[in-house]
């Protein structure tokens, strides 16, 4: 481990040796950014662009996961975790000449909790009923002070672009390797190098290349036309057909960098109020049920012919993607059909040889709903019927558009069991909060429970409630390793696949250290740089 983390380094390192500076990267967006404003950024498009220009104290490195210090040269946690006190690099200026200091800290922090403004970005800072105090003490020092201890205080802000208090362009304004240039809406939008930007290779400012130009392509057919022909230099999100397809073309163009944090999973309906028969609520509801489920999942087939070998079988909330949060000691619910009959016996479940039927004499029957157009999900709901019906147990599919699915499973309740994907955003667990708490809106299987309605869901309350407020991390991790274990105990999720990380990167784009983190290709942009000597990307035609 030790050497191939020092073999990358020393490739990063000696990059600016050889780099060409100059040249214009091209990659699509697939739908128009909502906003440019850094505070408000709530969707996958705009956070490309604010990663691209915007600056920020402490970054999260996207291959070692470790915290690394930005705009801001040292950090030190106190007040049992309420406070964080930075020290910031002096001299340093926005992108159109505004000086940086603790000043903008604190015009940015104010601005994430102005409660009149609902900024997404404060969210996760966001803790009991006091007010957050962001104090300058002189130029290049400022203290963060919240009304409660944060867990993971310091990672969040990873996500927090500082913003200038007294530049005349606003938000405009950035700390990071590119600035915005030109923007079409539903065309396109181009970022420019940022003349101020503070990191340098050999005297000389970074980033590498010129610029940036994002088209705005929803197609994935044609973003993936562009690619072969030479149009733009990344895709940062392949699906396995398509990854494929350029395999077979092309084999030096592709990458897979690995397992990510997403995932496919299936749960069923535990809503009391559910409109569904009660001996089916009652299926679902015992664990037993569930587990014999999962043990009738041939996951290792779900990777090799839905995902062509690309993912790896799901066991619990986190991906060993994850290097500190997830559980190691997890193993995916193995293939095994002698256990899911012990534990449908259990249960007074009997098959008459046609049939799974329950000890009423109910056949056990029921419907899956998933999102209709999603390849991949189809063909996973298909294989899982298969499986089951080795047990006898008939699964009937059910593909919905995606604004009928929400309505199912977030407001009729109108819905037995569902298959779709998890993204974890964040590497913290604590993002999770309003997935595991049974109070929550997004507790899926039986959201917004005045009380724990059993006693595995008070326990992982009180544990996820635990992690929250310490404030060591090793103590953290150790409370969630017992919440990682209860879900794989009780499976309210069924866990299938982590789909790894596919993606298209053009012969003449250098420097590249894909990650599985987002943005998977694009977390050293200031260090990417462009090879003359290979084909360019060529112009299309506007």
């Amino acid at each position: 481990m030790t050497f191939s983390k020092l073999a990358f380094l020393v490739v990063l390192g000696s990059a600016g040796l050889h780099a060409q500076w100059g040249g214009e990267l091209r990659f699509c967006l697939h739908s128009e950014p909502r906003t440019f404003n850094p505070a408000m950024v709530d969707d996958d498009d705009s956070e490309t662009v604010r990663y691209l220009t915007g600056g920020v104290l402490l970054r999260v490195n996207r291959v070692d996961q470790k915290l690394e210090p930005e705009l801001a040269t040292s950090w030190k946690i106190e007040n049992g975790g309420k406070s964080i006190v930075f020290k910031l690099r002096e001299g340093l200026s926005f992108s159109d000449g505004t000086p940086f200091s603790a000043q903008d800290v604190a015009y940015t922090m104010q601005t994430l909790m102005d409660p009149n403004l609902h900024a997404p970005t404060g969210d996760s800072f966001r803790t009991g009923n006091g007010t957050v105090q962001t104090v300058a003490r002189g130029k290049y020092e400022v203290t963060v002070t919240f009304a409660e201890p944060i867990a993971g205080l310091a990672r969040l802000f990873d996500q927090v672009a500082i913003m200038s208090r007294n530049s005349p362009l606003r938000e405009r304004a950035v700390l990071g390797p590119f600035q915005i240039a030109e923007h079409k809406p539903g065309s396109f939008l181009r970022l420019s190098r940022n003349p101020n930007y503070w990191k340098t290779d050999r005297g000389r400012r970074l980033a590498y290349l010129d610029g940036i130009r994002l088209d705005i392509q929803q197609n994935r057919e044609i973003e993936l036309l562009r690619f072969r022909r030479g149009e733009i230099h990344i895709i940062s999100s392949l699906d396995p057909d398509q990854f494929q397809q350029l395999a077979s073309e092309d084999p030096a163009s592709v990458k897979d960098a690995g397992p990510t944090l997403e995932g496919e999973l299936m749960w069923f309906n535990m809503n009391p109020a559910a409109p569904i028969p009660a001996y089916r609520k009652a299926w679902f509801a015992s664990r037993n049920f569930r587990v014999a489920v999962s043990h009738a999942i041939r996951r290792d087939d779900l990777s090799r012919v839905v995902y062509h070998g690309h993912a790896q079988a799901g066991a619990g909330p986190f991906s060993a993607a994850n290097l500190f949060w997830f559980n190691r000691s997890l193993k995916p619910h193995a293939f095994d059909l002698e256990e899911s009959r012990r534990l449908l016996a259990a249960d007074g479940f009997r098959n008459d040889g046609r049939s799974l039927r329950d000890r009423e004499g109910h056949p056990v029957e029921f419907s899956v709903v998933t999102n209709a157009g999603n390849r991949s999900r189809e063909r996973i709901a298909a294989m899982i019927q298969q499986d089951l019906a080795a047990l006898g147990i008939k699964l009937n599919i059910v593909t919905l558009d995606f604004p009928s699915l929400m309505e199912r499973i977030g407001k009729s309740f109108q819905y037995e069991s569902c298959l779709l994907g998890l993204i974890n955003v964040d590497l913290d667990p604590n993002e999770q909060m309003n997935v595991w708490l049974s109070s929550s809106s997004n507790h899926q299987w039986n959201p917004g429970q005045k009380t724990p309605a059993t006693a595995w869901e008070a326990e992982i309350d009180r544990l996820m409630r635990q992690q929250a407020s310490a404030v060591d991390a090793n103590r953290r991790k150790a409370l969630f390793d017992k919440v990682q274990q209860l879900v794989s105990d009780q499976a309210p999720f069924l866990y299938l696949v982590n789909k790894n990380a596919l993606m298209a990167l053009s012969r003449s784009l250098k420097n590249v250290a894909p990650s599985v983190l987002r943005p998977q290709a694009l977390w050293n942009v200031d260090r990417l740089w462009l090879d003359g000597s290979s084909q360019p990307a060529k112009r299309s035609t506007e």
